[in-house]
């Protein structure tokens, strides 16, 4: 081959141009420019079929636009499409001298379409590549969008001093460890200082400890090697997939004592060896963790390590749970009632009364809870405006209660009576679990034991006892006292 250049067709500009070529200068290379139809390279396109051309000089149709051939005698031109499927890509060719010694041009055409076949695979595959990647890349942009401080909502001083720390700790690579309830919304801020840092093009990688198995936890978090232990298989963990961006390690008080010295290694080496290997794999990320834990007390009873805990605990946040910040309800209230109007393409409001019945429900969910509650009144609401007897039990049943003896009873009483129906409207939302209720009640599980034994509390699963029979209680007791 004297001469060989590649040619692809700009949909857009309808130009055929070079892009890669053999025996060219860069001038030529820039000169190199056809329409559709026009020269054998147009034509080629045009038609979709393979041209030989014996003698460049003898045929008028050949332009030689790039003027790299000042004497033509005796050059040959082959030209073939790049397509796939019906589709003209471009064309390849090549310029050659034929004689007894130098092969046959059909070989050559077959050469030549083998090698457009390839480049027109290539095509198609970085075609698809561009179209995910600025697929991705608006999917990145929406995120950073839906994680951003306008989407933190609240008013309070409490939930303003977590947004103040999120802004200064968004800017830099430090540990972050968030503390608070379940459903108080420690994943959202995670996500929150991870699309607003510097590491946004990178992964945010989610992984709850709580939820794996202790014998497949380590795979998942650091990889493994192929027959590593029965049944493995060759994976790349979730500090791999987190490189250049943030991993999130929620409810990391359960990690296994077993793991927690290698993730440690991990906090001081940046650095992870996958199960079965005898490599490290450096690891740049990002580690924000989340528990919903005292993690002094698990220190102090020995489940969870000191240095661990101090590895962590760079930049601690607490996320006070909702109760404790009833001012940003009615906030929440509107937020979520603006989001699940525009997905379920409804017009909903709310009854001020209805608001504040749910501003007086201590929301033991959270916001989570408060946000699952917004959502199923709008998919259920039949008229556009959400009422006081459209609110779940637990919130009117409560309001009930708590406002049928106020002021009737004595205060050690009325308190008494608070606790009871306190602890006996949570106990179905954990299935009766005692650790969990303690745990959101800000209990000990002794503490709540002796409750549920004081008040004579059914705690058998399945026994929940009812807004009527919590009435006829209350209403026997205020006749007591």
């Amino acid at each position: 081959m004297r001469r060989g250049s590649i040619f692809l067709f700009d949909k857009k500009t309808e130009e055929i141009s070079i892009v890669a070529a053999y025996g060219l200068t860069r001038e030529e290379i820039n000169r190199g420019k056809y329409r559709v139809g026009e020269g054998i390279v147009g034509k080629v396109i045009d038609t979709g079929l393979p041209m030989f051309i014996p003698d460049i000089e003898k045929e008028p149709q050949f332009l030689n636009k790039t003027g790299s051939r000042p004497n033509k005698r005796g050059i040959s031109f082959l030209c073939v499409p790049i397509k796939i499927e019906d589709e003209i890509l471009g064309v390849v060719s090549a310029d050659r001298i034929y004689s007894d010694e130098m092969g046959e041009v059909d070989d050559d055409l077959r050469v030549l379409s083998i090698v457009a076949s390839l480049i027109a695979q290539f095509l198609k595959l970085w075609e698809s590549y561009k179209v995910m990647e600025n697929e991705n890349l608006l999917l990145k942009v929406q995120l950073k969008d839906r994680y951003n401080f306008p989407n933190l909502v609240g008013q309070s001083p409490s939930f303003q001093a977590v947004l103040k720390t999120v802004m200064k700790v968004a800017e830099t690579d430090a540990t972050v460890l968030l503390f608070g309830e379940s459903g108080t919304g420690k994943e959202l801020i995670a996500k929150t200082i991870h699309f607003q840092s510097k590491r946004v093009k990178g992964h945010f990688v989610a992984i709850n400890c709580a939820a794996i198995p202790e014998n497949l936890l380590e795979a998942e978090l650091f990889g493994s090697e192929k027959g590593a232990f029965t049944g493995a298989v060759k994976r790349i963990g979730k500090f791999e997939q987190a490189n250049a961006g943030t991993i999130f390690l929620d409810e990391v008080g359960e990690l296994p004592l077993s793991l927690q010295p290698k993730l440690l290694r991990v906090l001081q080496e940046r650095t992870v060896e996958p199960l079965g290997s005898s490599k490290t794999i450096k690891v740049d990320v990002r580690i924000i963790a989340a528990t919903n834990k005292d993690l002094s007390e698990e220190i102090r009873k020995g489940t969870f390590r000191e240095d661990l805990f101090w590895r962590l605990n760079v930049i601690p946040i607490y996320i006070p749970p909702l109760r404790d910040r009833k001012e940003d309800i009615p906030l929440l209230v509107e937020h979520y009632l603006k989001r699940f109007c525009k997905i379920y393409k409804k017009s909903v409001l709310i009854d001020e009364e209805a608001l504040r019945m749910l501003v007086y429900y201590d929301w033991p969910g959270n916001v989570r809870e408060l946000a699952n509650t917004i959502e199923r009144l709008v998919v259920m609401s039949e008229s556009n405006k959400i009422k006081v007897y459209d609110l779940p039990d637990t919130v009117r049943g409560v309001f009930k209660i708590k406002s049928s003896f106020c002021g009737e009873l004595k205060l050690p009483k009325e308190v008494e009576e608070l606790e009871r129906i306190r602890i006996m409207d949570t106990l179905p939302k954990f299935n009766y679990n005692i650790r969990k209720t303690a745990h959101a009640l800000g209990l000990t599980e002794r503490q709540l034991n002796y409750r549920i034994k004081k008040y004579g509390i059914l705690i058998k699963k399945g026994v929940n006892l009812n807004d009527s029979d919590k009435l006829k209680i209350l209403n026997q007791k205020v006749q007591e006292a």
